[in-house]
Order: structure tokens, then sequence, then C-alpha cells
């Protein structure tokens, strides 16, 4: 018996050993076992997942959505699980991929547990594919940033990188106010990899935050078509149309050619993804002769009403000679502008010199950037020399020798459209709080401009192509040569415009640019001016100004 108590003893001991043992693991947590074993386990079975966060909308004025998130689905593997898998037909049939791109997929990944199938498939083909259940083989979920207006907008809102990053546009400029905090998620997993139960929510996902742009996509829409219909139709290279509200200094829209679609840009040319509106600079040629009718008014020694004897129709600057189209004889300033007579600018260049023009190109913003936070957005330039050629002083009164981007060249314009004072340009809607402005003309002076302007847009003026049926507009054409290797070009030119509407009350301002119009009608005034045109007539109905202005003679423009 004495063998029998002897072991039964034993084992009781041996017993109440591992019971022992298993409560200072388990429960008493001596030494931290307990501690150690569910770390031990947290290694093996628990894991730690991001919840995506969802990208902030990017909307026009009105609501109407530019950029949306939508739900998506990335597929992807353990390479060393589906390395071996006697499946891998199935599964390339699935993802519409060539069998051996797989495999050499799966060779590159062979010492990784983690690589990319597919990104970004629609959620239900997703499903379809991890339904059959191959090992190996997973899905997570993500957003894909969706552009419902296409490439009528690309340009200026720009597009994000397959992970949801802003890489251009607005999408990088805003890049921080849209992106969305993740949030993490714990869940555990089996041997196999798979997820057996979700824990719960560690940090919810953070969604970024809306964005409104000042744009309206109505006028979006009608100055795309009616720029790429003027592109086409007169073989140009490119183009720019930016329509600004005189009265808040917001972009109502902005247009530019050729264009590129955000969402599929696997054949987008990098030309065709840039906003030439804000990065692209040109020489403004006559369209600046109304800043030096500016500097000529506030000398104190012209007026509008000032004769200029532009007989015989040429003028010689040391070995340059400016030529008239005909010989004007004596004319008025503002018929100078009127006429865009080179003779009678040149005049008044001689006599006023290089230094007040300047002042007031400067004043205006030429040569510095317009401030919207746009990337890449353009200063121009403005040359500041120490000595200045005789040629050189007189081709800056016509917009030669200094660089402006479209935006800048319509914020300049802005300013005789609200009384002299020049706004902050915006890209982002500011629900009617306006900001304050800079005076940078009397209020008289900007008001003689303005009527200057609308005698451009008269029957005699370069610009009659740019009138409105219903109202009295406003603008300047210009007509300038490309600069190539060996100078300037007598073949390729920039058709420009920039105009404002209605003049008895400005409410827009809009800057046309043809680059490198072809055949006969490549000046401003048949170029740029007739989209000038279709634009504001169409802007002016969006924006219900009613019609005041009887003009028999006033033809809607049309692109020619």
């Amino acid at each position: 018996m004495w063998r029998l108590y002897t072991v039964s003893a034993g084992l009781a001991a041996m017993l109440l050993l591992l019971v022992g043992r298993v409560l200072s693991l388990q429960v008493l947590d001596v030494e931290r076992g307990r501690e150690f074993l569910q770390d031990q386990g947290a290694m093996r079975a628990l894991r730690t997942a991001e919840i995506p966060a969802y990208r902030g909308v990017i909307a026009d004025r009105r609501g109407e959505p530019l950029a949306v998130s939508t739900p998506v689905v990335s597929i992807w593997a353990d390479p060393r699980l589906l390395a071996g898998s006697q499946r891998l037909e199935e599964l390339a049939g699935a993802l519409d991929m060539p069998p051996a791109t797989l495999r050499d997929k799966l060779a590159r990944y062979r010492d990784k547990r983690f690589m990319y199938l597919q990104r970004h498939r629609v959620p239900g083909e997703a499903r379809a594919i991890l339904e059959r259940g191959i090992p190996g083989v997973y899905g997570e979920r993500e957003y894909r940033r969706f552009y419902p207006a296409g490439e009528v907008a690309a340009q200026l809102v720009g597009f994000t990188n397959v992970d949801g990053q802003g890489i251009a546009g607005l999408e990088l400029a805003y890049d921080d106010w849209l992106r969305g905090e993740p949030g993490r998620k714990q869940y555990i997993k089996d041997l196999h990899g798979d997820v057996v139960r979700d824990i719960g929510v560690l940090e919810p996902a953070r969604p970024g935050r809306d964005l409104r742009l000042s744009i309206d996509l109505r006028l979006q829409y009608l100055q795309h078509r009616e720029l790429r219909r003027a592109v086409k139709l007169l073989g140009a290279a490119s183009g720019s149309v930016v329509t600004l509200d005189s009265r808040s200094g917001e972009v109502l829209a902005m247009v530019n050619y050729p264009v590129f679609n955000p969402n599929s840009r696997d054949n987008a040319r990098p030309a065709a993804m840039r906003n030439r509106a804000l990065t692209d600079v040109y020489e403004p040629g006559s369209t600046m002769k109304t800043l030096t009718l500016v500097a000529a008014l506030e000398s104190g020694r012209y007026s509008t009403e000032t004769l200029f004897d532009t007989s015989p129709g040429r003028i010689r600057v040391g070995r340059k000679t400016y030529v008239d189209p005909r010989d004007y004889g004596e004319i008025t300033l503002s018929r100078v502008i009127e006429k865009s007579s080179q003779v009678g600018v040149t005049q008044l260049a001689l006599d006023l010199g290089h230094e007040p023009i300047r002042d007031v190109f400067n004043r205006f913003g030429i040569g510095r950037p317009p401030g919207t936070g746009f990337p890449g957005e353009s200063a121009g330039q403005l040359p500041q020399r120490q000595r200045w050629h005789a040629t050189e002083k007189v081709s800056l009164a016509f917009g030669y020798g200094i660089t402006a981007t479209p935006l800048q060249l319509a914020n300049a314009y802005a300013a005789f459209a609200n009384d002299g004072v020049q706004l902050p340009v915006s890209l982002l809607a500011l629900d009617g709080e306006v900001p304050e402005g800079t005076r940078l003309v009397d209020a008289g002076v900007a008001d003689k401009v303005l009527q200057v302007l609308h005698a451009v847009t008269g029957e005699e003026g370069t610009g009659r192509r740019a009138r409105v049926p219903g109202y009295a507009v406003g603008g300047k054409t210009g007509t300038v040569h490309k600069v190539g290797p060996g100078g300037y070009l007598d073949d390729k030119y920039v058709a420009l415009f920039a105009g404002i509407a209605p003049v008895e009350d400005p409410r827009i301002v809009t800057v046309v640019v043809i680059n490198e119009p072809q055949g006969e009608h490549h000046g401003g005034g048949s170029a740029a001016a007739p989209v000038f045109s279709a634009v504001t007539r169409g802007a002016l109905r969006l924006l219900n100004i009613a019609p005041n202005h009887i003009d028999d003679t006033a033809q809607p423009g049309g692109a020619a």
C-alpha cells in the first residue's frame, strides 16, 4: 500500500505543481509570465490594420463635384503562400493577366510576404476574385480619385497618384487640407493569414476636408467648348482662356487646350497637363498699350483727345522702323489705342521715357506672381536694366521684351473694371467676402481707359469682332511674333485679347490667348477676339446680366 500512497502523493504533487504553474503564469502574473504569454500569442495571431481615410471632395462654386473618392479593392498576395499554388493560371485569368507575367512577378517577390497583384479594382470584380478562395490571395479596401468633369477642369483641379496623394494642380496645393487621417483597427488572423475576427477600432479614420473652388462649371464647359473649336479651326498649337469676377477677384473659369483625361492618364502627354493660364508666359504685345495709356494720362501732359501726327505711317528709332497698316494722319490718343498705331505709341514712348511706363507695368503686377498658391505659377518677367537701348525703350510700350501669364494679364485689366482697384486673385470661393484691394490708378483714369477700350471694339477698332449683341464691351487686341533661335519669327504668332464686360457696370474680365494660329487669321482681332465674344455672351447669360445696349452693327464673334 505504501507504493500506492507514494505514487498517488507524487501524482498529486505534480498536479499541484502544474496547477500552481498555470496560476502563476495566467492569474498571479509571477515574473511577468502572463504578460509574456499574452505578448507571444499576440505576436502570432493579433494584427493591426490601417483604416483608409476618405479624401475631401473638390467642388465648384455651386457645389458641383470636380473630384471625389470612390471605394475600391486592391488585390494583394503573400508570395510565399502563392508561389507553389496549382491555381496560378486560374488566378491570372481572373486578373486578366498573362500567366507568364504573374510567374515573373512572383519570382521577383519570392522572398517577400507582400505584393500587389492589382490596384483599385471595382468592389464587385474584386469580390469575384476573392471568392475563388485561392490560398495567399487577399483584398484591401482603398479609395480611388474620380474626376466627374474629366478634361474640362483637369489642369486646374490636378490629380492624385495611386496612393491618393495629390501630385498636381490644386490636389497638390491643398493636399494637407484634402487628405484625411487613416485610422487603425485590430484583428485576429489564423495560420493562413485569414481574418478570423475583428477585435475593434483602435483609432477611427478622419475624412479629409472638402474644398470649394471659385470656378463655375457651367462657364468652364462653355469656355472649353469655344477654345477647343477655335484652336482646331485655326490649327493652333495651344490656347488658354481666363475669366475673373472683377468685383471679387475670383476666377470664374480657367481652361486650356490641349487637354487630358485625369481618369485615364496612361497616354497623356506632359504638355497637355500644364495649366498654361498660370504657368506659361507670353509677350503680351499690344495688350500692354492700355497700361502705356495709363502712364500717359497720369503724366498730366496727355488726355485721350491729345493729337498725334502719325504721317507718313512709319517712324524710325535706331535701326528699327515701326510701321502702321496705313497712314492714319493726325489722330487722337484714344484713336491711337483704338487702331493700335505703332507710330503713335512710339511717339508717346519717346516722349514719356521708359521709366514711367515700366513703373505702371510693375504696379499692375507684371513680373510678380499672382499669389494664387497654384503649384508652378509663373511670375513673368519685367526687365530692370542699367542701360536701355533706344529700341528697348520703345518696344516696352508695345509689350515686347516682357512676359506675363494669361492670369496676370486678366488681373491687370481687372483694375480698370473695378474703378482702379486691384483685388487679390482667388481660386477658392469667397462666398461674398470681398478681400481688401489695392488702388492702382485714380477712378477717373480707370474710367477714361474703360471708354477707350470700348472704342477699340467699335466699328473702326481692331477688336470689333469681340462685340457681344446687347452689351457694351471693351478690350484690347494683341498680336505678337514668337521668338526663335535667331530672333523674332515672321511666321509664328501669339494672338491675344483682353476684355471687360459690360462697360457700363463691369462684372467680368476675360483674357484669350491663342498660341501659333495658322493662316491669315492669326491676329488678336481675328483669332482671339471672336472667342472672347462667344465666351462673354454665355458668361453674361449665366450670371443673369440683362442686355442693356442696342447696337445694330454688333454680330456674334464666332471662331475665325
